[in-house]
């Protein structure tokens, strides 16, 4: 049988030139993080399936790779339904695993905990540009912090680390999903039916405010509910998408504190921010993940037309490990991406070492090796990358490889002393 070089559909290996990218990127964010207080902790990539399968993921719970009992417990023959078989599963984010991780360990934590995350997950999803079955995330929480500091803290830390990394000009785009919620109710929709109107909702940059309107008449609701509804948007913009102005209409609808503390926020980071971006308010924000219960928010670059981040906060979930609701908010950077839009604009690393080939004669005399070992060694020494190699037949081609690869210096060794 003959073995595949190929990796597995949906996964990728990655070249030296992508990895020296990443190396630099994983040491700003980390560098940048621990300056705002936030401690690097690490999960398994195996959580438990019930963790998984606990209605919080929303529909990346139709996306986990499940993995198969093990030995004694895989009894296949008695198996009568997939919890006969399945006991575990990889990680399809890290929020469940680190809210996990805080009810195993809270006794041993600081409070409020400021955690930073880093690593792998995986979802069964269609692989497309940009988007892969296995991809890392970058992950900063504060659990144990109800105030509006959890947000500001979390939104400053992610602009700074991305104006460090080369970003400008983008946007935080910030909401609440009481607003949401709000909205929705004085706009004459039930409870029940919140969840599959924000589903509509989310679709708006696709199918626009008609669309919306037109597929919730189709989805079965009122008429009038779906007028007013997107009535009310349209009202908002009119209105500069004034949070003053959505308080005042909103009224009872809404709590006293809700659009007050947002606005707190979006004060408080404009005023203090360091990066190059705009702090924007956008009801259409909505942010699949059934687990957020107050302000959440998106990075979006709008000269690309992407987002590449995003987060909220989610105080109910530590709750259902624990039977006690902790206060907790997140903010996810979307890593893969930020590396993707790196690599096609051609990004070099600023302060980069010089880097030195050293090309050798084959054959090499042993003491004239260690010569040119020495030379190399001193260069090290310096500060530079050196590459000691043996000349190939081509060196032309080879240079030219090298080049590819950041070279700028070339120094060729014979077996005698002369240097070209």
């Amino acid at each position: 049988m003959a073995l595949i070089k190929k990796p597995v559909t949906g996964m990728k290996d990655i070249m030296p030139e992508e990895m020296e990218i990443r190396d630099y990127a994983i040491s700003i964010i980390k560098k940048t993080y621990a300056e705002f207080g936030f401690q690097s902790i690490e999960t398994p990539c195996v959580e438990d399936i019930r963790n998984l399968t606990s209605k919080q993921g929303g529909d990346n719970e139709k996306l986990i790779f499940k993995i198969l009992k093990r030995g004694e417990k895989l009894r296949l023959a008695e198996a009568k339904e997939e919890a006969d078989l399945v006991d575990g599963g990889l990680r399809y984010d890290l929020t469940v695993p680190l809210v996990r991780y805080y009810a195993n360990h809270a006794n041993e934590l600081p409070a409020p905990f400021k955690a930073l995350q880093m690593g792998n997950v995986w979802r069964a999803d269609r692989p497309q540009k940009g988007r892969y079955r296995q991809f890392m995330q970058c992950d900063i929480d504060i659990i144990g912090e109800a105030g509006n500091l959890a947000e500001i803290e979390l939104i400053l830390a992610t602009t700074t680390t991305l104006g460090r990394i080369g970003f400008k000009d983008f946007q935080i785009r910030i909401n609440d999903r009481k607003i949401l919620s709000a909205m929705a109710a004085w706009s004459g929709f039930s409870e029940d039916q919140f969840d599959e109107v924000f589903i509509i909702l989310d679709k708006m940059d696709k199918i626009g405010l008609e669309g919306v309107e037109k597929e919730l008449t189709e989805s079965g609701f009122s008429e009038e509910a779906a007028r007013r509804y997107t009535g009310l948007f349209r009202d908002l913009e009119e209105k500069g998408y004034s949070l003053s102005w959505l308080a005042e209409t909103l009224g009872d609808s809404i709590a006293p504190g809700v659009i007050p503390g947002l606005m707190e926020i979006m004060e408080s980071v404009e005023e203090t921010k360091t990066a190059d971006f705009q702090i924007i308010f956008d009801p259409t924000i909505v942010r699949g993940m059934s687990y957020y219960t107050g302000t959440i928010f998106e990075i979006k670059m709008p000269a690309l037309g992407i987002s590449c981040g995003g987060g909220g906060r989610y105080d109910k979930m530590v709750g259902r490990f624990t039977g006690r609701d902790v206060p907790a908010c997140g903010f996810s950077i979307g890593f893969e991406r930020i590396i993707l839009l790196l690599m096609e604009s051609g990004f070099r690393i600023p302060g980069s070492p010089a880097k030195k080939a050293f090309l050798i004669e084959k054959n090499m005399p042993a003491d004239r090796l260690r010569d040119v070992i020495r030379q190399a060694q001193a260069e090290r020494e310096k500060g530079s990358v050196v590459l000691i190699a043996k000349m190939n037949k081509n060196k032309k081609f080879q240079k030219q490889q090298l080049q590819e690869k950041g070279f700028e210096e070339f120094v060729e060794f014979y077996r005698n002393p002369i240097q070209k």
